[in-house]
Protein backbone atom coordinates (compact mmCIF):
# COMPACT_ATOMS: atom_id res chain seq x y z
CA UNK A 1 0.00 0.00 0.00
CA UNK A 2 1.19 3.62 -0.82
CA UNK A 3 2.00 5.02 2.63
CA UNK A 4 1.66 9.13 3.02
CA UNK A 5 4.87 9.78 4.48
CA UNK A 6 7.44 13.19 4.41
CA UNK A 7 7.74 13.41 0.51
CA UNK A 8 11.16 11.93 -0.58
CA UNK A 9 13.59 14.99 -1.34
CA UNK A 10 14.37 15.22 -5.41
CA UNK A 11 17.36 17.06 -6.48
CA UNK A 12 17.29 20.28 -6.28
CA UNK A 13 17.77 20.69 -10.26
CA UNK A 14 14.82 18.64 -10.87
CA UNK A 15 12.36 20.86 -8.69
CA UNK A 16 13.75 23.70 -10.27
CA UNK A 17 12.96 22.35 -13.56
CA UNK A 18 9.09 21.19 -12.20
CA UNK A 19 8.96 25.30 -11.20
CA UNK A 20 9.57 26.54 -14.36
CA UNK A 21 7.07 24.46 -16.22
CA UNK A 22 4.49 25.06 -12.98
CA UNK A 23 4.82 28.85 -14.10
CA UNK A 24 4.07 28.26 -17.72
CA UNK A 25 1.10 26.84 -16.72
CA UNK A 26 0.21 29.33 -13.86
CA UNK A 27 0.13 31.63 -17.22
CA UNK A 28 -2.08 29.24 -18.93
CA UNK A 29 -4.65 29.10 -15.53
CA UNK A 30 -4.57 32.47 -15.40
CA UNK A 31 -5.94 32.56 -19.03
CA UNK A 32 -8.18 30.26 -18.44
CA UNK A 33 -9.66 32.05 -14.98
CA UNK A 34 -9.84 35.22 -17.56
CA UNK A 35 -11.63 33.88 -20.70
CA UNK A 36 -13.65 32.00 -18.39
CA UNK A 37 -13.26 28.88 -19.56
CA UNK A 38 -15.13 26.40 -18.32
CA UNK A 39 -13.50 22.70 -17.22
CA UNK A 40 -13.18 19.95 -19.77
CA UNK A 41 -15.53 17.46 -20.21
CA UNK A 42 -13.48 14.94 -18.02
CA UNK A 43 -13.02 17.41 -15.40
CA UNK A 44 -16.29 17.43 -12.63
CA UNK A 45 -17.18 20.91 -11.93
CA UNK A 46 -18.26 21.84 -8.04
CA UNK A 47 -21.45 22.92 -7.00
CA UNK A 48 -21.14 26.45 -6.19
CA UNK A 49 -20.50 26.45 -2.22
CA UNK A 50 -22.74 29.78 -1.73
CA UNK A 51 -25.41 27.77 -2.58
CA UNK A 52 -26.16 27.21 1.59
CA UNK A 53 -23.18 28.93 2.58
CA UNK A 54 -23.30 29.36 6.12
CA UNK A 55 -20.14 31.61 6.70
CA UNK A 56 -19.60 35.36 5.32
CA UNK A 57 -16.44 35.49 3.03
CA UNK A 58 -13.77 36.58 2.47
CA UNK A 59 -12.40 33.99 4.98
CA UNK A 60 -9.03 33.08 6.30
CA UNK A 61 -8.24 30.07 7.20
CA UNK A 62 -4.58 29.35 8.97
CA UNK A 63 -2.13 26.01 9.04
CA UNK A 64 1.40 25.49 9.18
CA UNK A 65 2.53 26.43 6.02
CA UNK A 66 0.92 30.01 5.79
CA UNK A 67 -2.90 31.33 6.01
CA UNK A 68 -5.64 31.15 3.29
CA UNK A 69 -7.88 33.94 2.44
CA UNK A 70 -10.58 33.18 0.32
CA UNK A 71 -12.56 36.06 -1.19
CA UNK A 72 -15.61 34.57 -2.03
CA UNK A 73 -17.73 30.73 -1.83
CA UNK A 74 -14.84 28.97 -4.15
CA UNK A 75 -16.59 27.77 -6.90
CA UNK A 76 -13.84 25.71 -8.69
CA UNK A 77 -12.14 23.22 -5.86
CA UNK A 78 -8.90 21.53 -6.07
CA UNK A 79 -8.06 18.92 -3.47
CA UNK A 80 -4.40 17.43 -2.35
CA UNK A 81 -3.64 14.63 -0.14
CA UNK A 82 -5.66 12.10 1.41
CA UNK A 83 -9.23 12.19 2.05
CA UNK A 84 -10.06 16.17 2.17
CA UNK A 85 -11.82 14.98 -1.24
CA UNK A 86 -14.30 13.22 1.20
CA UNK A 87 -14.96 16.36 2.93
CA UNK A 88 -15.59 18.24 0.49
CA UNK A 89 -18.15 15.89 -1.44
CA UNK A 90 -19.69 15.01 1.95
CA UNK A 91 -20.24 19.08 2.23
CA UNK A 92 -22.08 18.07 -1.68
CA UNK A 93 -19.39 20.05 -3.75
CA UNK A 94 -18.25 18.07 -7.13
CA UNK A 95 -14.21 19.14 -7.05
CA UNK A 96 -12.51 20.08 -10.55
CA UNK A 97 -9.73 18.17 -9.33
CA UNK A 98 -8.67 15.61 -7.35
CA UNK A 99 -5.64 12.61 -6.51
CA UNK A 100 -6.03 9.40 -8.47
CA UNK A 101 -5.76 6.62 -6.73
CA UNK A 102 -3.71 3.48 -8.39
CA UNK A 103 -4.20 1.70 -4.77
CA UNK A 104 -8.21 1.14 -3.84
CA UNK A 105 -9.76 3.00 -6.59
CA UNK A 106 -11.92 2.43 -9.77
CA UNK A 107 -10.05 2.31 -13.43
CA UNK A 108 -10.37 6.03 -13.05
CA UNK A 109 -8.47 6.08 -9.83
CA UNK A 110 -11.80 7.23 -7.71
CA UNK A 111 -12.18 5.21 -4.39
CA UNK A 112 -15.59 3.40 -4.15
CA UNK A 113 -17.43 5.67 -1.39
CA UNK A 114 -16.52 8.65 -3.36
CA UNK A 115 -17.46 7.67 -6.98
CA UNK A 116 -20.43 6.64 -4.88
CA UNK A 117 -21.08 10.25 -3.68
CA UNK A 118 -19.91 11.58 -7.03
CA UNK A 119 -22.56 9.77 -8.58
CA UNK A 120 -25.23 10.93 -6.03
CA UNK A 121 -24.63 14.73 -6.75
CA UNK A 122 -25.02 13.80 -10.16
CA UNK A 123 -21.59 15.25 -11.21
CA UNK A 124 -19.10 13.91 -13.31
CA UNK A 125 -14.97 12.54 -12.57
CA UNK A 126 -13.22 15.38 -11.73
CA UNK A 127 -9.63 15.79 -13.08
CA UNK A 128 -7.70 12.85 -11.60
CA UNK A 129 -4.24 14.20 -10.64
CA UNK A 130 -1.27 12.20 -11.07
CA UNK A 131 0.86 11.69 -7.97
CA UNK A 132 -1.76 10.70 -5.62
CA UNK A 133 -0.29 7.50 -3.96
CA UNK A 134 3.59 9.32 -3.94
CA UNK A 135 2.22 12.67 -2.13
CA UNK A 136 3.90 15.16 -4.89
CA UNK A 137 1.95 17.60 -6.38
CA UNK A 138 1.69 17.48 -9.91
CA UNK A 139 1.55 21.40 -9.75
CA UNK A 140 1.02 21.87 -13.72
CA UNK A 141 -2.19 19.57 -13.67
CA UNK A 142 -3.21 21.28 -10.51
CA UNK A 143 -2.70 25.08 -12.36
CA UNK A 144 -4.51 23.58 -15.65
CA UNK A 145 -7.42 22.49 -13.19
CA UNK A 146 -7.69 26.85 -12.79
CA UNK A 147 -9.05 25.98 -9.34
CA UNK A 148 -10.01 29.06 -7.28
CA UNK A 149 -8.92 27.14 -3.93
CA UNK A 150 -6.94 23.95 -2.93
CA UNK A 151 -7.59 21.91 0.10
CA UNK A 152 -4.88 20.48 1.18
CA UNK A 153 -5.27 19.86 5.28
CA UNK A 154 -4.52 15.86 5.23
CA UNK A 155 -1.05 16.28 2.56
CA UNK A 156 2.80 16.40 3.40
CA UNK A 157 3.16 19.29 1.13
CA UNK A 158 6.64 21.25 1.67
CA UNK A 159 6.93 24.73 2.25
CA UNK A 160 8.08 24.94 -1.06
CA UNK A 161 5.32 23.19 -2.96
CA UNK A 162 2.51 25.26 -0.82
CA UNK A 163 4.72 28.92 -2.04
CA UNK A 164 4.38 27.54 -5.70
CA UNK A 165 0.71 26.20 -5.26
CA UNK A 166 0.04 29.68 -3.51
CA UNK A 167 0.49 31.42 -7.16
CA UNK A 168 -2.36 29.16 -8.06
CA UNK A 169 -4.84 29.91 -5.49
CA UNK A 170 -5.38 30.22 -1.91
CA UNK A 171 -3.91 27.04 -0.88
CA UNK A 172 -5.06 25.71 3.02
CA UNK A 173 -2.97 23.56 4.08
CA UNK A 174 -2.17 21.39 7.28
CA UNK A 175 -2.83 22.98 10.87
CA UNK A 176 0.18 20.90 12.49
CA UNK A 177 1.91 18.26 10.97
CA UNK A 178 2.32 16.44 7.95
CA UNK A 179 0.02 13.27 7.45
CA UNK A 180 -1.95 14.01 10.95
CA UNK A 181 -4.79 15.94 10.62
CA UNK A 182 -7.81 14.41 12.87
CA UNK A 183 -10.99 13.69 10.07
CA UNK A 184 -12.71 15.57 12.24
CA UNK A 185 -10.67 18.59 12.00
CA UNK A 186 -10.50 18.30 7.87
CA UNK A 187 -13.88 18.47 7.89
CA UNK A 188 -14.18 21.23 10.06
CA UNK A 189 -11.58 23.00 8.27
CA UNK A 190 -13.00 22.18 4.54
CA UNK A 191 -16.45 23.55 6.25
CA UNK A 192 -14.66 26.49 6.95
CA UNK A 193 -13.31 26.91 3.85
CA UNK A 194 -16.32 26.62 1.38
CA UNK A 195 -18.29 28.76 3.83
CA UNK A 196 -20.05 25.54 5.07
CA UNK A 197 -19.53 25.31 8.77
CA UNK A 198 -23.10 24.52 9.85
CA UNK A 199 -23.46 21.61 7.49
CA UNK A 200 -20.07 20.50 8.40
CA UNK A 201 -20.92 20.15 12.18
CA UNK A 202 -23.88 18.73 11.24
CA UNK A 203 -22.01 15.83 9.46
CA UNK A 204 -19.17 15.72 12.06
CA UNK A 205 -22.20 15.15 15.06
CA UNK A 206 -23.56 12.04 12.53
CA UNK A 207 -20.42 10.28 11.88
CA UNK A 208 -19.51 10.38 15.59
CA UNK A 209 -22.56 9.49 16.58
CA UNK A 210 -22.11 6.37 14.39
CA UNK A 211 -18.42 5.74 15.85
CA UNK A 212 -20.00 5.94 19.56
CA UNK A 213 -22.96 3.61 18.51
CA UNK A 214 -20.60 0.78 17.10
CA UNK A 215 -18.35 1.39 19.91
CA UNK A 216 -20.97 0.84 22.89
CA UNK A 217 -22.27 -2.45 20.65
CA UNK A 218 -19.05 -4.11 20.77
CA UNK A 219 -17.96 -3.40 24.66
CA UNK A 220 -15.12 -5.86 23.96
CA UNK A 221 -13.09 -3.26 22.36
CA UNK A 222 -13.09 -0.89 25.77
CA UNK A 223 -9.61 -0.58 26.93
CA UNK A 224 -8.35 -2.92 24.53
CA UNK A 225 -4.91 -2.26 23.75
CA UNK A 226 -3.44 -2.66 20.30
CA UNK A 227 -0.48 -1.96 18.05
CA UNK A 228 -1.52 -0.96 14.68
CA UNK A 229 1.11 -1.73 11.69
CA UNK A 230 1.89 -2.59 8.43
CA UNK A 231 5.07 -4.35 6.93
CA UNK A 232 5.98 -2.46 3.55
CA UNK A 233 9.49 -3.75 3.16
CA UNK A 234 11.42 -6.98 3.80
CA UNK A 235 11.65 -8.01 7.49
CA UNK A 236 10.44 -4.49 8.45
CA UNK A 237 7.20 -3.99 10.81
CA UNK A 238 6.49 -0.06 9.96
CA UNK A 239 4.31 1.11 13.62
CA UNK A 240 2.01 4.31 13.70
CA UNK A 241 2.25 6.55 16.40
CA UNK A 242 -0.91 8.01 18.57
CA UNK A 243 -0.92 10.86 16.29
CA UNK A 244 -1.91 9.06 13.37
CA UNK A 245 -5.43 9.28 12.26
CA UNK A 246 -5.61 5.40 11.63
CA UNK A 247 -4.78 4.75 15.13
CA UNK A 248 -7.17 7.81 16.23
CA UNK A 249 -10.11 6.03 14.82
CA UNK A 250 -9.54 2.92 17.38
CA UNK A 251 -8.76 5.31 20.32
CA UNK A 252 -12.34 6.94 19.30
CA UNK A 253 -13.73 3.32 19.33
CA UNK A 254 -12.75 3.09 22.92
CA UNK A 255 -8.94 1.04 22.64
CA UNK A 256 -6.10 2.06 24.03
CA UNK A 257 -2.29 2.25 22.52
CA UNK A 258 -0.28 0.11 24.14
CA UNK A 259 2.18 1.80 26.26
CA UNK A 260 5.08 -0.69 24.00
CA UNK A 261 4.51 1.82 21.11
CA UNK A 262 6.12 4.89 22.85
CA UNK A 263 8.99 2.34 24.25
CA UNK A 264 10.03 1.02 21.09
CA UNK A 265 9.81 4.05 19.25
CA UNK A 266 11.91 6.30 22.41
CA UNK A 267 11.64 9.55 19.96
CA UNK A 268 12.42 7.56 16.71
CA UNK A 269 9.37 8.79 15.45
CA UNK A 270 9.98 12.81 15.34
CA UNK A 271 8.98 14.73 12.28
CA UNK A 272 7.12 11.37 11.73
CA UNK A 273 3.65 9.35 12.35
CA UNK A 274 5.23 5.76 12.35
CA UNK A 275 8.89 4.11 12.64
CA UNK A 276 10.25 0.81 11.87
CA UNK A 277 10.92 -1.68 13.87
CA UNK A 278 12.91 -4.93 12.56
CA UNK A 279 11.55 -8.38 12.76
CA UNK A 280 13.95 -9.35 15.25
CA UNK A 281 12.79 -6.70 17.61
CA UNK A 282 9.00 -7.14 17.03
CA UNK A 283 8.69 -8.91 20.44
CA UNK A 284 9.01 -6.18 22.44
CA UNK A 285 5.93 -5.14 20.60
CA UNK A 286 3.18 -6.20 23.52
CA UNK A 287 -1.01 -6.03 23.63
CA UNK A 288 -3.83 -7.23 23.27
CA UNK A 289 -4.34 -6.97 19.42
CA UNK A 290 -2.20 -6.58 16.92
CA UNK A 291 -3.26 -4.47 14.03
CA UNK A 292 -2.12 -4.30 10.73
CA UNK A 293 -2.94 -3.94 6.51
CA UNK A 294 -2.59 -6.25 3.39
CA UNK A 295 -3.26 -5.67 -0.10
CA UNK A 296 -4.50 -9.24 -0.20
CA UNK A 297 -4.57 -12.64 2.15
CA UNK A 298 -1.71 -13.91 0.29
CA UNK A 299 0.33 -10.98 2.06
CA UNK A 300 -1.40 -12.10 5.32
CA UNK A 301 -0.48 -15.90 5.40
CA UNK A 302 3.15 -14.77 4.35
CA UNK A 303 3.45 -12.13 7.21
CA UNK A 304 1.99 -14.59 9.92
CA UNK A 305 4.45 -16.93 8.32
CA UNK A 306 7.83 -15.67 9.47
CA UNK A 307 8.14 -17.30 12.62
CA UNK A 308 9.49 -13.63 14.12
CA UNK A 309 5.75 -12.82 13.77
CA UNK A 310 4.39 -15.60 14.48
CA UNK A 311 5.68 -16.01 17.97
CA UNK A 312 4.44 -12.45 18.91
CA UNK A 313 1.56 -12.70 21.94
CA UNK A 314 -1.13 -11.44 19.81
CA UNK A 315 -0.93 -13.40 16.53
CA UNK A 316 0.03 -16.56 18.79
CA UNK A 317 -3.05 -15.94 20.43
CA UNK A 318 -4.86 -15.34 17.76
CA UNK A 319 -5.77 -11.92 18.68
CA UNK A 320 -4.58 -10.55 15.43
CA UNK A 321 -7.00 -8.10 13.21
CA UNK A 322 -5.71 -7.92 9.42
CA UNK A 323 -7.55 -5.29 7.53
CA UNK A 324 -7.00 -7.17 4.04
CA UNK A 325 -8.14 -5.77 0.45
CA UNK A 326 -7.00 -2.21 -1.38
CA UNK A 327 -10.54 -0.37 -0.96
CA UNK A 328 -10.74 -1.85 2.47
CA UNK A 329 -7.47 -0.76 3.76
CA UNK A 330 -7.49 2.35 2.01
CA UNK A 331 -10.69 3.34 3.74
CA UNK A 332 -8.93 2.54 7.24
CA UNK A 333 -5.80 3.99 6.64
CA UNK A 334 -7.51 7.79 5.93
CA UNK A 335 -10.68 7.75 7.95
CA UNK A 336 -13.26 10.41 7.34
CA UNK A 337 -16.74 11.72 7.08
CA UNK A 338 -17.50 9.39 3.89
CA UNK A 339 -15.16 6.72 4.06
CA UNK A 340 -16.21 5.86 8.09
CA UNK A 341 -19.95 4.83 7.25
CA UNK A 342 -18.76 2.90 4.18
CA UNK A 343 -16.17 0.58 5.97
CA UNK A 344 -17.40 0.91 9.40
CA UNK A 345 -19.56 -2.06 10.37
CA UNK A 346 -17.10 -4.54 8.54
CA UNK A 347 -13.96 -2.84 10.32
CA UNK A 348 -15.78 -3.48 13.71
CA UNK A 349 -16.23 -6.67 14.04
CA UNK A 350 -13.00 -7.45 12.66
CA UNK A 351 -11.45 -5.66 15.82
CA UNK A 352 -14.19 -7.43 18.08
CA UNK A 353 -13.69 -10.41 17.34
CA UNK A 354 -9.49 -10.17 17.72
CA UNK A 355 -10.03 -8.12 21.49
CA UNK A 356 -13.04 -11.16 22.19
CA UNK A 357 -10.17 -13.65 22.28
Amino acid sequence: MPTPAPLPSASHRRRRGRMARAAAALTAAAALVLTGCSSSATTGSSSPAAAGASDAFPVTVASALGSATIAAAPTRVAVWGWSAQDAVLALGVVPVAMPKMTYGGNADGVLPWDAEQITKLGGTTPLMLSGGDTGEPPIEEIAQAAPDVILAPYSGLTQEQYDTLSKIAPVVGYPDKVWSTTWQDQLTIVGKALGKTAEADALLKSTNDQVSALAAANPALAGTSFVYGASNSPDVFNVYTAGDPRVQLLVQLGMTVSDSVAKVDNGSSAGSFYFPVSFENVNQLTSDVLVAYFENQAAVDAFTADPLIAAMPAVKAGRFAPIVGESFVMATSAPSVLSIPWMLTQYVPVLAAAAAK
